[in-house]
C-alpha cells in the first residue's frame, strides 16, 4: 500500500523535472515565427541549420568550451597541491584557512565584479575565454580544493611513506600513486567546476563587451522584440549537450566519490 504514494511522488517530481525540458526540446524544432512557405508551429530543422550558419553562436559554442576546459584544467592543477598540503601538514589556521575558503566562494559574484573588471582590462584579459576562466578558477578553486582535501585525508599516510622509501618524488607519487587513489574525487570537482561555470553568467556579461561571448550570453543576445522561441530552445538544447556529455563520462566517478564521501 506504500509503494503506490511512493511512486506518484516520484512520477510527480518526475513530470515537474522533466516538463520544461520536454517543452524546451519540442519547441527547437518548431518554427515560431511566420515565414515564407512555412506556418507557425510546423516541425522544422531549420532552428539548428540556423545555429551553424550563425558565426556569432558557432562561436560562442566555441569560447564556452575553451574557457569551461582551461576552468577545470587549472582549478583541478592548483587544487590539488593545495588540498595535499592541508590534507598531509599541520600549521596553525589550516583549518581556518579551509573555511575562509569556502566562505568566500559564498561570496556573491556581482560585489566583486567592479574590481575583476577594473583588473583584467589593465591585464587585457576582457573580451577573452582565458580572462573568463581565470575568474572562475577565483571561485571555484575553494571547491576544489575543499573536495579533494576530503578525499586525500581518506587515502592512508603508509601510501605517501612507501612511495618516498622507494625513491619517487613528490610530482612521482602524485602522478603514480595520489592521483589514482583519488581519481573519484578528482571527478567530483571537475564536474562541479565545471557545472559552475558552464552556468555562469554575471562575470561572462562583464567580461565580455564586444567578443568572446559565451554560449548563456549568446542566449540571452536572441531575445529581442521580436524574438524566435524555436531559435532560442534549440540554442538552450545545445547547451545542455555538453553538460550531458561531462556526467556521462564522470557518472562512475562522481557515484563512487559520493560512496566514499558517505
Amino acid at each position: 500500500m506504500r509503494v503506490l504514494p511512493r511512486l506518484g511522488l516520484f512520477a510527480a517530481l518526475g513530470l515537474f523535472i522533466l516538463l520544461p525540458l520536454a517543452q524546451t526540446f519540442l519547441l527547437s524544432f518548431m518554427s515560431t515565427l511566420p515565414r515564407d512557405g512555412m506556418e507557425v508551429g510546423q516541425f522544422t530543422l531549420m532552428n539548428y541549420a540556423t545555429i551553424w550558419q550563425t558565426p556569432a553562436l558557432t562561436a560562442s559554442i566555441g569560447n564556452s568550451a575553451i574557457y569551461v576546459t582551461l576552468n577545470v584544467a587549472l582549478c583541478i592543477a592548483v587544487a590539488l597541491p593545495a588540498a595535499y598540503a592541508l590534507a598531509r601538514y599541520e600549521f596553525a589556521g589550516d583549518r581556518h584557512f579551509l573555511f575562509l575558503l569556502l566562505a568566500f566562494r559564498a561570496t556573491p559574484p556581482v560585489v566583486l565584479s567592479l574590481p575583476i573588471f577594473i583588473l583584467f582590462s589593465r591585464f587585457g584579459l576582457v573580451n577573452s575565454p582565458l580572462g573568463i576562466a581565470l575568474v572562475h578558477c577565483l571561485f571555484n578553486l575553494p571547491i576544489a580544493i575543499w573536495i579533494l582535501e576530503t578525499f586525500i585525508a581518506a587515502v592512508p599516510k603508509e601510501l605517501d611513506e612507501t612511495a618516498f622509501i622507494d625513491g619517487h618524488t613528490l610530482p612521482s607519487f602524485f602522478v603514480r600513486h595520489l592521483i589514482p587513489a583519488i581519481a573519484p574525487g578528482i571527478g567530483v570537482a571537475a564536474f562541479f567546476c565545471f557545472m559552475f561555470s558552464w552556468v555562469e553568467v554575471v562575470f561572462a556579461r562583464i567580461l565580455t563587451v564586444t567578443a568572446g561571448k559565451p554560449i548563456t550570453m549568446a542566449i540571452n543576445a536572441l531575445f529581442t522584440f521580436r524574438t524566435d522561441v524555436g531559435l532560442v530552445m534549440a540554442m538552450t538544447v545545445v547547451s545542455l549537450l555538453p553538460g550531458l556529455v561531462m556526467i556521462w563520462f564522470v557518472r562512475n566517478h562522481i557515484a563512487r566519490g559520493f560512496a566514499l564521501r558517505s
